[in-house]
């Protein structure tokens, strides 16, 4: 008797089903590529249970006659290829023909579906892979397919699945990452008699990201393109400022199938090396067309993975197309690249009001004299005025505070990098020796110690009182909060910069294109420095690395270093500690390019040069930082990660002040 046999089909069905119907997000993404392939633009999807007890995929397809029908309920039956060199050239996401009949080996499965023309339908049913049933009904147009008791025959399948809840979200999951793949197709997908997710069906992709995510997000969107004779790429990223702990939001879809692939997924994460926190991953559609011939779908029973001719070219063009988008245009202004602060909450306090009589002289509140002909410059000067100056009238104050609210700041001719603004904060020079040559290359022809600390030199707003504040679209700053934020706005709203973040970004990317070398200041007294033994080690196999930072030293005995030369951003009296802290980011390292290793050093190094939190700056010297900001390569965030700059819309402040509604 021969040991080996043949296997019926229902047994086939149940093992291909292992590979094809992993859980119930499985089945949905199968039923609807098939609903794509079918031509139809709406598809409506409802489930229960997390897809365990019941889902429903309904489109308005071509629909299938009953001798289609007949045969689509079979094994390697399809319309998408007749032989082996159609693999070639696959246009469908469907091409195996095994959905149907694994789905309905391992459910109650049940099937509607007629083709334009027809007077009649055809329903099939089929429980657990037995002969189907299969008769003339009547139905609409295209096709509905039930598919319920999901592994009712196969209950050690059924045991493995997860919560409700969590396969219900994986099946929200596919079916978002398909409508982004189709924004001409109209999705309605229904959770538990409760609708999750609606795409307008419009074939614009902005509309559907935002249907889908909402308008925090679509204010969050950088666009991207890249053509070329190989590769196509369109889509949208989000700044650097909104990030998730997943790569759940990134979405890649390579002619129109959607994939998953390590190279893509690493040239989005180069792109934005230094912008973002290692734990954070940004929201990214792209949509990569390349010819047919240079890629390979047969490679998973899933077809979720996909094989490229030349996997370097793709990741190139990605991360050039990613790139381009994340570094600000020239004409992109800094309130473009700001991140949405998402659903601000109101925090209602009560304060203490306190009135003074108009005849009544104000107490003196501040050392500073303001002149009388001068307009004030902010709300505290403002209020806060010298009590030798006679009381005006609440008309005079109204009329002399907008015009210090529609005061214009010209721009900053230069746009080279700030550097000097570390001599304005403090800074001591006097025990440093500096080459001008070198400090001009460095700081441009800026100078923050020129920069006026009363602010008397900005023009005022002409006569009639017509604002100069989007002029140009410029934002203007108004103050600091806490001596960390600066508050500025436009005519668009109201922003809130972090100081010291904003300041690191600006040394960072200016250190960063400094390939030859950082100009350096030498010390008038050199510094001795004493490390231990894996310190001098790592200062010793890193000394080309420190000097190309602008650190020169030289040996002065077994474990001291004698500190010749400082970054001229770099204050003296931190420099040591800037050494000692990238030493201890190199000994934290492990297996690391030196790309990663300057980077890291060119970070430390920005933030311990950059203003700190808590140093008072005037008007002009946020004037600066600002247009300094806007003009850096790469303004979102901090080298790690931090954003430079929040936004608050005229609607969201309309939103905390319970604005809407009111009609005013």
């Amino acid at each position: 008797m021969s040991l080996i046999h043949v296997l019926d089909d229902n047994t086939i069905n149940k093992i291909a089903a292992g590979e094809v119907v992993e859980r119930p997000a499985s089945v949905i993404k199968e039923l609807i590529e098939n609903a794509m392939d079918a031509g139809a633009n709406r598809i409506e999807v409802e489930i229960m249970a997390g897809g365990t007890s019941f889902m429903r995929v309904t489109d308005n397809g071509m629909g299938m006659s009953m001798e289609d029908a007949k045969l689509a309920i079979l094994r390697h039956a399809t319309s998408k290829i007749r032989e082996v060199g159609d693999l070639n050239t696959i246009g469908t996401l469907g091409f195996r023909g095994e959905a149907l009949p694994t789905i309905a080996s391992v459910s109650r499965f049940t099937m509607l579906t007629r083709q334009k023309g027809d007077d009649l339908g055809t329903r099939v049913d089929i429980s657990g892979g037995k002969t189907p049933d299969i008769i003339e009904t009547g139905c609409g147009l295209g096709t509905t397919i039930k598919v319920e008791d999901l592994f009712f025959n196969t209950p050690a399948r059924k045991k493995f699945l997860k919560t409700n809840h969590t396969e219900g979200s994986k099946i929200n999951d596919f079916i978002v990452k398909l409508a982004l793949s189709r924004p001409d197709i109209e999705f309605h997908f229904i959770n538990n008699n409760k609708v999750s997710v609606v795409t307008p069906g419009n074939d614009n992709l902005f509309d559907t990201i935002q249907a889908i995510y909402g308008a925090n997000v679509a204010d969050s969107l950088l666009a991207l393109s890249l053509e070329s004779e190989e590769v196509k790429i369109s889509g949208y990223i989000t700044k650097p400022s909104l990030l998730k702990s997943s790569r759940g939001w990134q979405t890649c879809i390579v002619n129109g199938r959607i994939i998953q692939n390590r190279a893509i997924a690493k040239a989005i994460d180069n792109a934005y090396k230094s912008l973002i926190p290692k734990s954070g991953f940004p929201l990214a559609v792209l949509k990569i067309e390349v010819p047919q011939r240079t890629i390979d779908v047969n490679v998973h029973p899933q077809k979720s993975e996909m094989k490229f001719e030349d996997e370097g070219l793709i990741f190139k063009a990605v991360y050039k197309a990613v790139l381009d988008a994340i570094r600000p245009a020239s004409d992109r202004r800094l309130g473009e690249v700001a991140a949405v602060v998402e659903k601000p909450r109101p925090n209602y306090t009560m304060e203490p009001m306190h009135f003074v009589p108009a005849t009544e002289p104000a107490r003196p509140v501040s050392t500073a004299a303001y002149s009388r002909d001068s307009a004030p410059r902010t709300i505290y000067e403002a209020v806060h005025r010298s009590a030798s100056q006679p009381s005006i009238s609440f008309a005079t104050a109204q009329a002399e505070l907008q015009q210090a609210r529609q005061t214009h700041y010209p721009a900053v001719e230069s746009q080279e990098t700030v550097a000097e603004s570390t001599k304005s904060f403090g800074t001591s020079d006097q025990s440093m020796l500096t080459s001008q040559a070198d400090k001009s290359e460095l700081t441009g022809q800026i100078d923050w110690s020129a920069a006026d600390q009363n602010g008397e030199n900005a023009p005022q707003a002409d006569g009639d009182g017509q604002a100069l504040l989007d002029a140009d679209g410029t934002i203007i700053p108004i103050g600091q909060v806490d001596l960390t934020y600066i508050i500025a706005q436009d005519a668009k709203g109201l922003y809130l910069i972090d100081q010291h973040a904003a300041h690191e970004r600006i040394l960072f990317d200016k250190l960063s294109a400094m390939a030859d070398g950082i100009p350096s200041q030498q010390l008038l007294v050199h510094q001795l420095l004493t490390f231990d033994r894996k310190e001098a080690a790592l200062v010793e196999e890193n000394k080309e690395l420190f000097a190309k930072l602008g650190f020169h030293m030289e040996s002065a005995g077994d474990l001291d270093y004698r500190l010749m030369e400082v970054p001229a951003d770099v204050p003296v009296s931190e420099a040591e500690d800037i050494i000692r802290e990238i030493l201890t980011g190199l000994n934290e390292m492990h297996e690391t390019t030196a790309k990663e290793i300057r980077q890291h050093c060119l970070a430390t190094t920005a933030c311990r040069a950059a203003i700190k939190a808590g140093e008072e700056l005037n008007l002009r010297q946020m004037q600066i930082l600002l247009e300094e900001l806007s003009h850096t390569p790469f303004p979102y965030t901090c080298p790690h990660g931090r954003p430079t700059i929040l936004k608050f819309s005229s609607e969201d402040l309309a939103k905390m002040f319970k604005r809407t509604g009111f009609g005013f």
